[in-house]
């Protein structure tokens, strides 16, 4: 087939959205890599002959389920649940599960192809995945959480394994839920494998993982800025969200001298212009990890503005860290980032920023780190405690911390290299992510064959 012959972005956007009609976080997820790698493999027969692209982004597989669980009043209840196993032509399908009322088959298509990209520029042998269900753990009972984590693994055990598919936690599951799923498997196996990842210290798990995603975003901002000759030190940042990657993102900007002013949850935004330090963070991790509380608390607590109903991004600051969740940055609040002088971004949620918003930032020259890139660092420590469980043993902090920090480096030497960025030129860390992480990929699945 001559070049001239291949279907264009257009054309091949068409067919995915008539293959996939209504799955609009899907259909945004893949342009955004395909918007780059069209341009790349333009002039690369082989990728076009062995519909790389188009196989990428037909999952191998989605299992939809119905879990059944009794509340603490006797009342029976049905939740659905899902695993998307997307492609493990590099590693076993790894990909966390999400525990959330607006979690359908379209958010978890996206995200599980997000995280083959995201995996593959780890450089660990790591495939993509996702799964969760629309269970809200909000306000349910430690009893009921276990139940339902119970019936949720009983139909999934039987598609995960520490050799093909190693879940982890992610919205709405952590520390708790884990131990109860891999408690379920355990018992329905008999079996004491590495088949999740993100569990306890007692049982199998990896020292800094909690910290790993949110660190990791600010390595990544820290590595973008040295190049150009510059620091995260002396630096205003907006975070937003309030959980785990929230929290740990806030933690290491003050470890290297930045000032974090706002954190969020569904209910607003606070404004804290004395910074979040470790004291007053401290405080932020008691309320929403102990407490489960409410930022108001924190407004009051310390005496600084709640803004409800909105969305950090109209305060003026260096760098921003969306920790949140999906198209949190809308368009409109890219465009007033730039115009407040905004000098970085750094995605801790998953795609937490509009395509034509990312198209802003770039347009601006803002260093913009995608998600796939910057929030690597969850998974990768992830990847080492699968090491660790292999090995049946466990790693230092200080040997951990180290590994997060190369291979934090390596994703950032990787997307510099695919990026177009020379000498201080701008480099473009979209572009860089998505054909770095597309040629590892690719490669492996054409030396598969047509499978």
């Amino acid at each position: 087939m001559a070049v001239s012959d291949h279907v264009n972005l257009e054309q091949f956007m068409e067919g995915l959205k008539r293959r996939n009609p209504g799955e609009n976080e899907f259909h945004q997820a893949v342009y955004e890599v395909a918007v780059n790698i069209f341009d790349y493999i333009a002039d690369k027969e082989v990728y076009h002959e062995a519909q790389i692209l188009r196989r990428m982004a037909e999952p191998d597989r989605v299992v939809s389920f119905r879990v059944c669980w009794e509340d603490d009043r006797g009342n029976v209840r049905v939740q659905r649940g899902w695993r998307v196993q997307n492609n493990n032509s590099i590693g076993p399908y790894k990909g966390g599960l999400r525990f959330h009322p607006s979690v359908n088959q379209s958010i978890l298509k996206f995200l599980a192809f997000e995280q083959t990209f995201k995996n593959s520029l780890t450089g660990l042998p790591m495939g993509g995945g996702k799964g969760g269900s629309n269970f809200n753990p909000k306000g349910k009972s430690d009893n009921e959480i276990m139940r339902f984590c119970q019936s949720f693994m009983t139909e999934l055990y039987r598609h995960v394994g520490e050799d093909t598919d190693i879940p982890a936690g992610d919205i709405g599951v952590g520390a708790r839920e884990i131990g109860f799923l891999f408690g379920q498997y355990k018992r329905i196996t008999n079996r004491f494998v590495g088949v999740l990842t993100g569990k306890g210290i007692e049982f199998g798990g990896s020292r800094i993982r909690p910290e790993a995603t949110g660190y990791g975003a600010v390595y990544f901002m820290q590595y973008m800025l040295e190049r150009i000759g510059d620091s995260v030190e002396g630096k205003s940042c907006l975070v937003s969200g309030s959980g785990n990657v929230a929290q740990y993102a806030i933690e290491k900007i003050n470890q290297l001298g930045g000032k974090v002013v706002t954190a969020s949850d569904s209910g607003g935004f606070v404004h804290d212009p004395h910074g979040i330090d470790a004291e007053r963070l401290a405080y932020l991790m008691d309320l929403k990890n102990v407490r489960r509380g409410r930022l108001t608390e924190y407004a009051e607590h310390f005496g600084c503005e709640y803004v409800a109903g909105e969305r950090p991004w109209k305060v003026p600051a260096d760098l921003a860290f969306p920790c949140a969740t999906q198209n949190e940055i809308s368009t409109a609040e890219a465009e007033t980032l730039i115009h407040n002088g905004l000098r970085g971004v750094s995605e801790g949620a998953n795609m937490p920023t509009e395509q034509d918003g990312i198209h802003a930032f770039t347009k601006a020259r803002i260093l913009f780190a995608p998600s796939k890139a910057a929030n690597a660092g969850g998974v990768a420590v992830s990847g080492l405690e699968m090491s660790q469980n292999a090995e049946r043993r466990s790693w230092t902090e200080d040997e951990l911390q180290e590994s997060l920090r190369s291979i934090m480096k390596g994703i950032h030497d990787r997307c510099v290299e695919h990026g177009g960025g020379e000498g201080d030129g701008y480099n473009d860390y979209v572009r860089g992510a998505n054909v770095a992480a597309f040629i590892k990929v690719a490669d492996a699945m054409l030396a598969f064959g047509v499978v």
